[in-house]
């Protein structure tokens, strides 16, 4: 009778576990919120790279979340511009430069850029076949857009890691199909 019962406390407390790992695995990123766009001033979006500017009215989703980081995570990468006069706007976050398109670097959505704790860190990034590192030198803003510091641009989802066009050269994507 004593096992049978030792058994039991084991098995509920085995469910509650699995239970627990898989609601904690299941958990995703949901949206904080929305804010309402505006029409950018003439000629105040850059839309170097296809960049998208704000429509007046339409509401953009906001994050202060990213998905959890793993060695498998997913993201979409978008070309983003860190020179002067680029679509990236103003200078890099982490280190208040601007950078050449020719250095492998990126911008993290809001979640991943944690407060600037990865600043001036490398990460990997895999795709197409190929894997570069990168420096992170900027935040890919989650939580506001549609003014003047993010360039009349919607924020960026919750995913997005914004890479120069050396990322992009690196991973071998064609030129056709860099943006997206």
């Amino acid at each position: 009778m004593k096992k049978q019962g030792c058994s039991r406390a084991l098995f509920v407390s085995f469910l509650f576990l699995a239970t627990l790992c898989l609601s904690t695995e299941a958990q995703t990123c949901k949206p904080n919120g929305n804010i309402k766009g505006r029409k950018p001033p003439s000629n105040q979006c850059n839309q170097e790279n296809d960049s998208d500017c704000c429509e007046d009215g339409k509401l953009c989703p906001i994050f202060k979340c990213s998905p959890r980081v793993t060695s498998r995570t997913k993201a979409t990468l978008t070309l983003n511009s860190f020179e002067k006069g680029g679509d990236g706007g103003a200078p890099s976050e982490c280190d208040n430069q601007y950078h050449s398109d020719d250095t492998p670097v990126v911008a993290l959505s809001t979640g991943w850029y944690n407060q600037g704790n990865r600043c001036l860190n490398f990460i990997n990034i895999h795709g197409n076949g190929k894997s570069v590192k990168a420096m992170v030198v900027d935040e890919c803003d989650s939580t506001m857009g549609c003014d003047s510091d993010h360039d009349y641009q919607p924020p960026c989802a919750n995913n997005i890691l914004d890479a120069s066009k050396a990322v992009w050269k690196a991973l071998g994507v064609p030129e056709n199909d860099w943006g997206i």
